[in-house]
């Protein structure tokens, strides 16, 4: 079974041009980490544990507008590969896990002074899963949604296997788990 949420993309490019307190190349924004309790929502009861996420550049809202485009016009294959060959822009890691490549993080500013961020990436693909084609392989995508008071603390969701379509300004999330992992208590910290 699984659960769609929406992410408005419109909003973001609202917030980003009305507030124009990002430039549009996010480049120069200092480089990020975020930890957080990650609390999976799914009937196997597999409890909490730690997420670490670094950002170490800011993605443009070029590349942002480019790889909606592409989503919307040529659907999610064609996002997969395009998001695949972007460099990366920092890594995800759990305590007991190897970091993997982060591929897309946008964020602008809230009216409050906060922030939403949305960081999304192709997921590691085990042999087995690709191998027999499970159907957990048709959610290639891990997307983040962070959302952080002035003072750099929040909550967020985080889709660790992922569906994208795009429709008007919208980009629907279908998740192949009942719910995205819950992200609480989000701590930042400047990184060099």
């Amino acid at each position: 079974m699984s659960m769609q949420t929406r992410v408005t993309l419109a909003a973001l490019v609202v917030c980003a041009a009305l507030l124009g307190a990002w430039p549009a190349a996010q480049t120069n924004i200092p480089k990020e980490e975020f930890n957080a309790t990650a609390i999976a929502n799914d009937e196997l009861g597999s409890g909490a544990g730690r997420v670490q996420i670094r950002v170490t550049r800011w993605s443009t809202n070029a590349e942002r507008d480019r790889l909606f485009a592409t989503l919307k016009t040529q659907g999610s294959r064609s996002f997969l590969k395009m998001l695949q060959g972007n460099p990366s822009v920092g890594t995800i890691k759990t305590p007991d896990s190897l970091a993997y490549d982060l591929r897309f993080a946008h964020q602008t500013r809230t009216t409050d002074g906060g922030r939403r961020i949305l960081i999304a990436t192709d997921r590691p693909v085990g042999f087995w899963e690709e191998w027999t084609r499970a159907r957990s392989a048709d959610y290639p995508f891990v997307v983040i949604q962070m959302q952080l008071g002035p003072e750099g603390r929040g909550s967020g969701t985080l889709a660790d296997a992922a569906k994208l379509r795009a429709y008007a300004n919208t980009v629907d999330i279908e998740t192949f788990t009942i719910a995205p992992i819950m992200l609480k208590d989000i701590e930042t910290r400047p990184i060099d």
